[in-house]
């Protein structure tokens, strides 16, 4: 009996550790290779990779009749959850473009993170999707100044504006600048576009986004 039950402690704690070894957002990365085993991904699609704003963005299809688009945001996700799992984001798909939207979350996560960071975890993720796909057309989304998350909003400036400046410099790259048609006539940010949590968008901040997003989609 005592042999029994040890094997059994034995086994638990196994199960145990193997699952606390995976990493988060692990779960996310398996529904995605499973939903590309069940629907073979299309060739020459625009590619969105990023955090909430994206995963929640569910009929983004709607919104560009006329484009093909692969969404692979999932949410809560930080730079540094991109660069995990790069190969898993980028190494399926042949796409004609690729558009993240990400950042936010790094600040969420750690209120003391430095926009400098942010920016080089930036660099890191667009040197490997460079590194897969040297010419196509690669696009990031400025951070949205989300009103629950007021006080990060120094830092986030300050990392737009950098990336933005990164992105000048390179060829087949664009900054996609949302922050000022997400504003009222005074300058201030939107509330009514947002739900409850301050932080998600209801369809009315989506169009927003497809506005400023259309002379960029190829």
């Amino acid at each position: 009996m005592k042999k029994i039950l040890s094997a059994f402690l034995l086994l638990f704690f196994v199960i145990s550790f193997s699952q606390e070894k995976k990493p988060m957002f692990w779960q996310d990365i398996q529904h995605f290779k499973k939903e590309d085993q069940q629907n073979p991904p299309p060739k020459d699609a625009i590619l969105f990779i990023g955090s909430s704003s994206f995963t929640r963005w569910t009929d983004v299809a709607d919104y560009f009749p006329d484009k093909t688009i692969i969404n692979r945001g999932f949410g809560g996700s930080r730079l540094t959850d991109l660069n995990d799992f790069a190969d898993d984001l980028l190494a399926p798909y042949q796409p004609k473009q690729i558009i993240i939207y990400c950042g936010e979350n790094d600040f969420a996560d750690n209120h003391q993170l430095k926009a400098k960071t942010v920016v080089s975890r930036y660099k890191t993720f667009y040197k490997k999707i460079r590194e897969r796909f040297p010419n196509i057309e690669v696009d990031y989304i400025s951070m949205k100044y989300s009103p629950s998350r007021e006080k990060l909003w120094p830092q986030m400036k300050i990392a737009n504006k950098k990336i933005a400046a990164f992105m000048k410099k390179e060829a087949n790259a664009e900054f996609i600048d949302v922050t000022k048609a997400m504003e009222d006539s005074n300058g201030h940010v939107r509330k009514d576009i947002f739900v409850e949590d301050m932080l998600h968008f209801k369809p009315e901040g989506y169009q927003i986004w497809k506005k400023v997003m259309d002379p960029y989609m190829k």
